[in-house]
């Protein structure tokens, strides 16, 4: 079920690169997109939270909670929705891939976990199939005019990397929705501050219905539903194995526009998803030891 779950919440996230740039910036700002974003769900996991769990958290947990929701929601979503808005979708796709070698190496630094060669060697074939389909779609661009976008992009993506391992341990003890509520609690605190005149700029009556759609979308998907697949997936998994999963993205986008007529399928498509799905196995897949100490 965690690993539907993470199906799930990256073909989520695989749309979202599409429908966030096409609502940024012309119709909203980045930060008043990030506010309204928490806000929206802020509200959802609060009606879940009072509806069906009601689970009291230790004062001790209420600082630690507070230092993810900077690297989960705050860090998180202002760098990368501003350095989307300040490069283009492939660079921020390209960027993205490093973060399951981030969270090996914060795993291996905070956590204690052991790096096997196994593990590595996953996370550089997903790399290296998800580079081939992202690549597919066009060339890097890495000149002076994207440097600042792709420079925040890989921020959050060492936020994102370091909320993953810090987390853990409160998933450990917590509903995923008790977690969620609280940070987007505190991030609706951080991100305030940045986000409330471009949130109050909004010009709604100028919006096309499309606009309307994908704004709901991100919401409610990207937002609401996708962070507590995640969490509930991360709840059973280990970081790395939730991180490795950013590699089917380009696979579910490829997937889709093969749907719709814009893209075919190749022989290198075929390959590149092979080796993605080859990765997320060696990773995913405890090793012999591993299931010993299972068994023991």
């Amino acid at each position: 079920m965690a690993h539907i779950s993470l199906i799930l919440a990256n073909t989520i996230y695989a749309i979202n690169y599409t429908f966030a740039k096409d609502v940024m910036p012309n119709f909203i700002m980045p930060k008043g997109f990030i506010l309204l974003r928490v806000i929206g769900a802020l509200i959802l996991f609060s009606v879940s939270y009072f509806l069906f769990i009601n689970e009291k958290v230790d004062r001790k947990d209420l600082w630690r909670l507070s230092i993810c929701s900077v690297f989960g929601v705050a860090i998180n979503q202002l760098f990368f929705f501003e350095g989307l808005n300040l490069t283009t979708p492939i660079n921020a796709a390209i960027v993205m891939t490093v973060n399951p070698i981030l969270v090996i190496l914060l795993a291996f630094l905070i956590l204690k976990d052991t790096i096997t060669f196994k593990k590595c060697l996953g996370v550089f074939i997903g790399l290296f199939g998800a580079a081939i389909l992202i690549l597919q779609q066009g060339n890097v661009d890495w000149s002076s005019s994207h440097q600042t976008g792709n420079l925040l992009v890989f921020i959050n993506a060492c936020s994102y990397g370091l909320y993953l391992i810090l987390i853990k341990p409160l998933l450990n003890k917590y509903h995923p929705i008790t977690i969620l509520l609280y940070l987007f609690g505190f991030g609706f605190l951080y991100i305030l501050p940045f986000g409330y005149n471009d949130l109050t700029d909004i010009k709604w009556d100028n919006m096309p219905n499309i606009i309307y759609l994908q704004i709901a979308f991100v919401v409610i998907f990207t937002t609401f539903v996708a962070y507590l697949l995640n969490s509930s997936a991360l709840k059973q998994l280990s970081p790395t194995t939730v991180s490795i999963y950013i590699y089917l993205q380009p696979i579910i986008a490829t997937i889709f526009a093969i749907f719709w007529g814009a893209d075919s399928l190749d022989n290198q498509k075929i390959i590149a998803a092979l080796l993605i799905f080859l990765g997320v196995y060696l990773v995913s897949n405890p090793s012999f030891k591993q299931k010993k100490e299972k068994l023991s």
